[in-house]
């Protein structure tokens, strides 16, 4: 599958911004998507992911302020962020794996083996 992101940008803090993932390849239900970020000089880290275009599953740091869907007819994830922060700067990337049962969330950047190409976010205070 292949993955483009974008809709990052420049926002003052408090403000919002909708980042979008374009899949090709394989239709998305079939895969969990997930939305990763990666600030200067840090890891990688999970931020939200979405299963079946109805289960998902945040880190608590975004909970209450950033939301995840996907349109499986566009086959698009989105991810909704809102009273953004100057700590949610980063370059966001989304990615993929295949699904195949179970219940166990993926949050390490090592088990997607799809990625994006980034968009980056810049939160200003």
């Amino acid at each position: 599958v292949q993955l483009q992101a974008s809709g990052g940008g420049l926002v003052q803090a408090g403000g919002s911004l909708r980042l979008s993932c374009a899949a090709s390849g394989r239709t998305l239900s079939s895969y969990d998507m997930a939305w990763f970020r990666q600030a200067p000089g840090a890891e990688r880290e999970f931020v939200a992911a979405i299963r079946s275009s109805d289960r998902t599953y945040n880190v608590d740091s975004v909970k209450g302020r950033f939301t995840i869907s996907s349109n499986n007819a566009k086959n698009t994830v989105s991810l909704h962020m809102n009273s953004l922060k100057p700590e949610d700067t980063a370059v966001y990337y989304c990615a993929a794996r295949a699904f195949f049962g179970g219940s166990r969330w993926y949050t390490g950047a090592d088990e997607y083996g799809y990625w994006g190409q980034g968009t980056l976010v810049t939160v200003s205070s």
